[in-house]
């Protein structure tokens, strides 16, 4: 195949992604985006925090470990889950993060909401299967806080 063939071909897809609402990104860019985009990325909910949707994010972390995400999340990250306990907010308050999302529709108990109330983490649930968060999050330019372990 002609380059000029994988270039037309390139700029097919990245015209098709345009017409689907998809921002691309420079793999090599970090964008800050803020808990407001977010939630209307995600279609999420917002549980706590209603008030800090203006707070920026440039990177994130999914986990269901959350002994990886002491070892090797970052401060000022999204913490991406599918746990509902109060060690999620516990440990996302031990490393400062700057918010939980938590996925696949889970909601947390009564004791955790107001356990990230008294926290002032804000957590969104979204439908959205993890895999799906961590995607589309990237697709606008958010990053992980690592790329692979040992990377720092």
């Amino acid at each position: 195949m002609a380059s000029w063939q994988v270039i037309s071909m390139a700029n097919k897809c990245v015209d098709r992604a345009d017409e689907m609402g998809y921002f691309l990104t420079s793999l090599n860019r970090e964008t800050e985006v803020t808990l407001y985009e977010i939630k209307d990325l995600l279609e999420a909910e917002v549980l706590v925090g209603e008030d800090q949707l203006d707070k920026e994010v440039k990177t994130a972390f999914v986990a269901d470990l959350m002994s990886d995400v002491l070892a090797l999340a970052t401060p000022g990250s999204l913490l991406i889950t599918g746990l509902i306990n109060s060690q999620v907010l516990r440990t996302a308050d031990i490393v400062d993060m700057a918010a939980i999302i938590m996925g696949r529709g889970k909601r947390p108990s009564p004791e955790t909401f107001q356990l990230a109330e008294t926290l002032n983490i804000p957590v969104l649930t979204t439908k959205y299967i993890l895999f799906e968060v961590a995607g589309r999050l990237y697709s606008k330019g958010i990053k992980g806080c690592i790329e692979k372990v040992g990377s720092n």
